[in-house]
């Protein structure tokens, strides 16, 4: 089965500021020449143990809803064991329990099948580390 798993890494520069960076043009240029209209898994991979993956609406203030939801849960300030960085830093840390740093979804006919409103977001609450790495992995 010749190219049934094809990778590859997406280089982001997300800035000093917390953010909801939206993926799923990247996921789509990626599936348009890795799935060739065939059926299969895209998984969404981040290495960085302060980021994640959300699937979710975005545009609409849903993804600034989601930065002020980590906010009330993960309030950057001095409660956190992890201490080292800017303050609050800790809680980059416990994001991914939150936002997991990965998401699978079917790929049909070498399209990502997401609902109407859906987004595959990367979720960057770090601002010491601006440069993120994102896997997108087909299996097909």
């Amino acid at each position: 089965m010749p190219d049934s798993f094809t990778t590859h890494v997406l280089n982001l520069t997300t800035g000093t500021t917390e953010q909801v960076v939206d993926l799923t043009h990247d996921c789509e240029r990626f599936l348009a020449e890795a799935a060739a209209g065939r059926d299969g898994l895209l998984n969404i991979f981040v290495p960085h143990a302060t980021a994640g993956i959300a699937v979710i609406e975005t545009g609409a203030g849903s993804d600034d809803d989601l930065l002020a939801a980590l906010h009330t849960l993960l309030p950057a300030d001095n409660r956190w064991q992890h201490a080292h960085g800017s303050p609050g830093h800790g809680r980059d840390h416990v994001l991914p329990a939150l936002v997991p740093p990965h998401a699978t979804l079917p790929v049909v006919n070498g399209r990502l099948e997401l609902g109407t409103w859906q987004s595959v977001c990367l979720v960057d609450t770090n601002r010491s580390n601006t440069n993120r790495q994102v896997r997108l992995s087909f299996l097909g």
